[in-house]
């Protein structure tokens, strides 16, 4: 990907902001909030408790969606509980839904729950998009082929890679791998270890399509987008966010 192909100014069009560890604060949504307006992401996906109150603050930011989280983080719900929660989210103004697959299925070689799980949630889902997410991290190569090919033959919009829980990051060369099992039939969303601008980049030229990235690393992400684009960030609002550095994201 040659520099001058790269739209530095609009990179946050692939950017799902997250803010979904065990222990973030109100503090840290708010931060969130404050980014995805500032940047024009794509997405804000907050956990479930606040996800009403996020989509409240973004009510008049028409290019901001909310993504609703379901099973997260294990995806051992039983459907109906993913079914309930996807409902949940889908009536309090969600636009996206962001669903841990069944891993322990899949790594069971149960083909026919992991499909049937997904496809519920993507039927219950009815037009908007679905995101179903591997947890790479727990998984082998072989694993990750075929709970691709099973994410695609459910009908989600998207293969994920991870809840940002696991422990280890996403790769460039995990993004090779699911495009080349699904090709074009479904949308890559990458989430864990995307620290930097330049890893993104990298993702990207191999075919992911979407980043799931925690408030620091994504402030960082942008910031960085922004300067090479020559974008003048103002210096009350990066005042503002600073302190989002001092923040941890998970993987």
């Amino acid at each position: 990907m040659r520099q001058s192909e790269i739209d530095y100014a609009h990179i946050g069009r692939m950017l799902d902001v997250s803010a979904v560890r065990t222990d973030v604060t109100v503090d840290e949504v708010d931060q969130l909030i404050d980014i995805v307006k500032q940047y024009h992401c794509i997405c804000a996906s907050p956990m479930p408790y606040m996800t009403e109150y996020v989509i409240k603050q973004l009510a008049n930011v028409p290019d901001t969606v909310v993504t609703g989280v379901v099973g997260f983080p294990s995806g051992a719900d039983t459907t109906s509980m993913k079914i309930h929660t996807a409902r949940e989210m889908l009536d309090i103004g969600c636009k996206e839904l962001d669903m841990v697959i069944n891993v322990g299925a899949l790594k069971s070689g149960n083909g026919e729950l992991v499909i049937q799980d997904i496809a519920a949630v993507v039927e219950a889902a009815e037009q908007v998009p679905v995101k179903a997410i591997l947890e790479i991290a727990y998984l082998t190569d072989d694993e990750i082929r075929r709970g691709s090919e099973w994410i695609v033959q459910a009908g989600a919009a998207f293969v994920k890679t991870g809840t940002g829980w696991g422990p280890r990051p996403t790769t460039v060369d995990t993004i090779r791998l699911i495009k080349s099992v699904i090709g074009d039939a479904a949308l890559i969303k990458a989430a864990g270890g995307i620290r930097d601008l330049d890893t993104l980049l990298l993702m990207k030229e191999a075919g992911c399509d979407r980043f799931g990235i925690g408030v620091r690393s994504a402030l960082t992400i942008l910031q960085d987008a922004y300067d090479r684009a020559g974008i003048t960030v103002d210096s009350a609002v990066r005042t503002g966010l600073s302190s989002a550095a001092n923040l941890t994201d998970t993987y």
